[in-house]
């Protein structure tokens, strides 16, 4: 089969690798369809992530059509259409019973990272029975793509751990697509004003058409003072960090109120400083987080329903065998205008 290799930083080839097999009685083996790339596979290709070895297939969202299964494989059989979760969960261990299962001892974030993802024809899915959706009938696939990954870890890093309520003040730093996934899921909860902050005009321009109430283009070096102007000096309620980079977290706590959460979603390559000196009193609250995908089978029900369209989400169409275009249209955004690629096998 063809797929997309991980062969250290800043390295990467579509190369052939052999169909995956059965390892264990609880995987399945499925066909991809449809898959994409998410910026945490840019972070590996710049060596941020070192859990992710060369020679990975990388990627861990997509949607597929079931090949076959392990023996303990009861909720799926082959031909079934599935969602992967970009979070392979057991369901059993300490970690899954809280919920918790992006700590999942023997799943969590694997795919794409510990074992081989879903940027190929095929892939080996653990756990199918807890990691698997079926796909409702009639649901747009390129819009459940957005579901393995990117809709669940902007609301549940961004909005729910963010503690996002009706007539808040919402800042969310990062206007690519995980912090407009985070500006969809915000809504849920009507906040008073949800401010965008980004570099980029065109992605600011998107965050307004997707409900942002204001922009603030941060390039001038003064979005400090803008959202401060914008909130009688108070700053916001919630400020949700979504690039991953010192910078935008320290933007967060220049502009987080008293009593406000900063809630992290970035996946961070270098250290950030922390202000204590000019936090410690103001009673904020400072949030990470792993995306779980506890939301997963609600945020289904909220698609199926049109309450949210992530499908607005994509910008840009590849075949497999064009994946190395894909991944050059996505890391180049600023002058491409991407913001979620799909990639059919």
């Amino acid at each position: 089969m063809k797929a997309l290799v991980y062969l250290g930083p800043g390295e990467k080839a579509l190369e052939d690798r052999p169909k995956p097999v059965i390892k264990m009685a609880s995987d399945a083996i499925v066909k991809i369809t449809k898959t994409t790339i998410c910026g945490t596979d840019l972070h590996i290709l710049k060596g941020d992530v070192a859990t992710c070895a060369p020679g990975r297939i990388l990627g861990h969202e997509g949607v597929g059509v079931v090949d076959s299964v392990g023996a303990a494989v009861t909720a799926f059989k082959p031909g079934d259409r599935v969602l992967i979760s970009c979070v392979s969960a057991c369901g059993k261990c300490a970690y899954c019973r809280r919920q918790m299962y992006s700590h999942c001892t023997t799943g969590g974030w694997i795919l794409g990272n510990r074992i081989d993802g879903t940027q190929a024809e095929f892939v080996r899915t653990p756990h199918a029975d807890t990691s698997l959706y079926r796909i409702p009938e009639g649901v747009d696939e390129e819009a459940l793509v957005m579901l393995s990954d990117i809709l669940p870890t902007g609301f549940e890093c961004g909005v729910l751990n963010g503690k996002v309520q009706p007539g808040n003040v919402v800042a969310i730093v990062g206007a690519g697509p995980i912090g407009l996934a985070a500006l969809l899921t915000a809504q849920f909860y009507a906040p008073a004003e949800i401010i965008m902050v980004d570099l980029d005009n065109n992605r600011l321009e998107v965050a307004r058409r997707f409900g942002a109430t204001a922009t603030v283009n941060s390039s001038d070096g003064k979005a400090r003072e803008t959202i401060l102007a914008k909130t009688a000096g108070r700053g916001v309620d919630t400020a949700v960090e979504a690039v991953g980079i010192p910078a935008t977290f320290e933007i967060c706590q220049q502009i987080i109120a008293p009593g406000g959460v900063i809630a992290n979603i970035g996946v961070h390559g270098s250290k950030v400083d922390l202000h204590l000196e000019q936090l410690w009193d103001r009673n904020i609250t400072i949030t990470t987080r792993l995306v779980d995908t506890v939301s997963t089978p609600m945020l289904l029900k909220s698609l199926e329903s049109h309450k949210i369209d992530p499908k607005l989400l994509i910008t840009h169409r590849f075949k497999l065998d064009r994946i190395l275009d894909a991944y050059e249209t996505f890391g180049n955004a600023a002058r491409t205008r991407a913001l979620k690629v799909i990639i059919e096998a």
